[in-house]
């Protein structure tokens, strides 16, 4: 050993002296045909597994698979673990640290992984982030192994690694971070999220029973038609455009889809996206099985006029004369998100659209006549949900959940007073829910019955008020109409005198 050492020692002191006294094309020549000498020698089978491929937009599929695959193998084995707490607190996920190494056994070959990382040379010492870190796995056999290895093994370790994440899933609701004017600058910063853990479901859910199996009918049918989504030349996804008065359960059902499909949840915020590319990143950073949502697409950006104000800009700018008041004008509008209406329409069914499957697309509106046809025609927003006040059927649905209570004296009041009454579901939950020990379920139904006649008294009163201030109007122009009318007879009776009198004139 000792003798091994220092020949070690001196090849690494005459490696040092050619480096320096020699070019640097010839010392990478030699160091090239000095690294095949090794590999020709060298017994064994390297295969690495980068975190990130290409552009590094999405990461791979089989560096998470193998990921998974050895947190199940490396917590007995490896010595540096690091750990992720997961399912609110209730288990911890151990997985290899980096630049550590375990080995696996499989019929009979040993299998050596490694974890380690790349740092940019030019980043700081004293710099703690880790943006620009490049991880992969590597693999190594011997090469007698190589078939068995590339052809059985890493399939079995691919398997493996799906069938761990389908047992410990956890779902999660994404939010998009603001995007700066320099872009996000990490492609681990686009989204952030928390687990996902909403309540609703479709039995929750206050809707017309009929409407909701309609739903779930076109959920489930989704979920399973892969197949016929390739055979007619499609991409696996589906628009759904939920519109109605705010308070109508817009959010509790994509909630409700999510718990029904198991799918995660993309809030995208539109307005935090600085423009059409920083959108087609967001969508490649998105996950199959999951639901894009853009709540209040009406208020998220104006795309209603768009194709109108390119016009009326040219127009604008043609009167401004002023170049500072002209400067002034254009960097206020190009403060804001410069994402355009072709560009969101190209997010939902544009080529990007195809990155990838099994993917939702949900807008929500409480003014659906806003929004510009060619967004929510059928082929983007394919089934349209009308999401309306309460009714009857509605009712029951949360008098159960509310109050456990299914049938009661009350109920054919109250479904009188809903069929005369506009109330919102949200409303109608509010007046069920007991304020105290002391208020059960009999208070409750009669507070809602008090919300209800109060609600249609309201309603009757501004009826009225409505209905005067239409007659004051139409009286307002009827009188309009009479006195022009009365003013162009005086304007005529006063041309017939003149004429009259010149006629007088010229006899004289």
């Amino acid at each position: 050993m000792t003798q091994l050492g220092s020949l070690m020692a001196g090849v690494m002191f005459i490696w040092a002296i050619f480096k320096q006294w020699f070019p640097q094309e010839l010392s990478d020549q030699i160091e090239k045909h000095f690294q095949k000498l090794v590999t020709y020698f060298y017994p064994y089978l390297q295969i690495t597994f980068h975190e990130y491929q290409g552009d590094g937009f999405e990461r791979s599929k089989a560096y998470v698979a193998i990921e998974r695959y050895l947190s199940t193998n490396s917590a007995n084995r490896a010595k540096r673990l690091k750990a992720n707490v997961v399912k609110d607190c209730q288990s911890v996920v151990l997985s290899m640290d980096d630049y550590e190494q375990v080995t696996d056994e499989f019929k009979g070959i040993k299998i050596w992984w490694t974890s380690s990382k790349t740092i940019p040379q030019q980043r700081a010492f004293f710099s703690n982030r880790d943006d620009d870190e490049k991880r992969f796995y590597k693999l190594t056999c011997h090469r007698k192994n190589r078939d068995i290895v590339t052809k059985v093994y890493l399939q079995h370790v691919l398997d493996e690694g799906k069938a761990i994440a389908v047992k410990t899933r956890q779902r999660k609701l994404y939010t998009n971070n603001k995007s700066e004017s320099g872009g996000w600058g990490s492609k681990r910063t686009m989204w952030s999220h928390i687990v996902f853990e909403h309540p609703s479901t479709f039995d929750t859910l206050a809707m017309d029973p009929k409407k909701k199996k309609d739903i779930l009918n076109d959920l489930t049918t989704f979920s399973k038609s892969k197949d016929y989504y390739k055979k007619v030349g499609k991409s696996w996804k589906r628009g759904y455009l939920l519109y109605g008065p705010p308070g109508t359960g817009k959010s509790s059902m994509i909630a409700a889809m999510a718990n029904f499909l198991e799918y995660d949840i993309y809030d995208l915020e539109l307005t935090s996206v600085k423009d059409n590319t920083d959108l087609r990143k967001l969508l490649i950073d998105t996950s199959s099985k999951s639901i894009i949502v853009i709540e209040d697409i009406d208020c998220s950006l104006d795309l209603t006029g768009q194709r109108k104000e390119k016009k009326d800009k040219k127009e604008e700018d043609k009167e401004i004369k002023d170049p500072i008041a002209k400067k002034m004008k254009e960097e206020k509008e190009n403060k804001g998100s410069e994402v355009t209406l072709s560009g969101l329409l190209n997010f939902i069914d544009g080529l990007w659209s195809a990155c990838g499957s099994e993917r939702l697309i949900v807008f929500t509106t409480n003014y659906v006549e806003k929004l510009d046809p060619a967004l929510i025609r059928r082929g983007r927003m394919d089934k349209h949900i009308e999401m309306s006040y309460c009714c009857f059927e509605s009712f029951k649905v949360l008098a159960k959940n509310y109050l456990d209570v299914e049938s009661h004296e009350m109920f054919a009041t109250i479904g009188r007073l809903l069929e005369e009454t506009n109330m919102t579901p949200a409303d109608v939950a509010e007046n069920l829910m007991p304020k105290s020990d002391e208020e059960n379920g009999e208070i409750c139904l009669n507070n809602l019955i008090k919300s209800l006649e109060d609600a249609k008294q309201e309603a009757r009163l501004k009826a009225v008020e409505d209905a005067k201030i239409k007659a004051e109007e139409e009286a307002g122009e009827k009188n309009s109409e009479e006195n022009g009318e009365k003013v162009e007879e005086s304007e005529a009776k006063i041309d017939d005198e003149e004429g009259k009198k010149d006629d007088e004139d010229l006899n004289e």
